[in-house]
């Protein structure tokens, strides 16, 4: 299993140089219009769709047809895949936490002290929660689609755990329970508990297409 993870860093890193330009651009734009809030949830989706890129680099090298007469399982060759998910989705997060934490001090859109520190902190386990859940949804649709007709249908991958938490809150607000600025710290805190269950659940239905699959 331990391989299987090492083989996605490894092939992934040569874009590190690339998608850390790229963050730190958005850094520049995003920080100003969207908050650092807006900025660390950006960094986590972002990094967690070079998990799509890894199928790429798997079929240009022809891996997984040659993997399959290892003795590795393909529920291990998918469990994998929701590791480095996980890896990639805590890099962004922290490189957004500690870039977009920086920018708001310096922009004056958090003063320094345990109230800042703690609304930062919530954000980020926020924010890789989003990137988790995006990434959740995106796996299965690579395995079902191939890794480019996926990137097309990766707005799913955004909307489905969207649509799930608005209507969480419409539930809420239909039985008159009042969404209050605890609860909502509450929820945003529990938030990476839910986004693995919601990855649970996609990875029984990656393992179920990919069983299925010819290599």
């Amino acid at each position: 299993m331990k391989s299987l993870v090492l083989k996605d860093l490894y092939n992934i890193g040569h874009n590190a140089k690339s998608m850390l330009f790229i963050l730190v651009v958005l850094a520049v734009g995003l920080v100003p219009t969207s908050g650092a809030g807006g900025y660390m949830i950006m960094c986590a989706v972002l990094c967690s769709m070079m998990t799509v890129t890894t199928f790429t680099f798997d079929d240009m090298a022809g891996w997984t047809p040659y993997a399959l007469v290892m003795p590795v399982t393909r529920r291990e060759i998918v469990l994998a895949k929701y590791l480095v998910l996980a890896v990639f989705c805590t890099v962004g997060d922290l490189f957004g936490l500690a870039a977009g934490g920086v920018c708001g001090f310096v922009m004056g859109e958090y003063t320094v002290g345990p109230q800042a520190f703690a609304e930062l902190a919530v954000l980020a386990l926020a924010g890789w929660a989003v990137a988790f859940a995006m990434g959740s949804v995106a796996i299965p649709l690579v395995y079902r689609f191939g890794a480019e007709r996926a990137r097309v249908l990766l707005l799913v991958a955004f909307l489905i755990p969207a649509a799930l938490c608005a209507a969480v809150y419409g539930l809420l607000w239909a039985a008159g329970v009042p969404v209050s600025e605890g609860m909502l710290t509450v929820l945003l805190c529990a938030s990476p508990l839910l986004a693995l269950v919601w990855g649970a659940a996609m990875y029984r239905v990656a393992c179920g297409i990919f069983a299925r699959a010819e290599c």
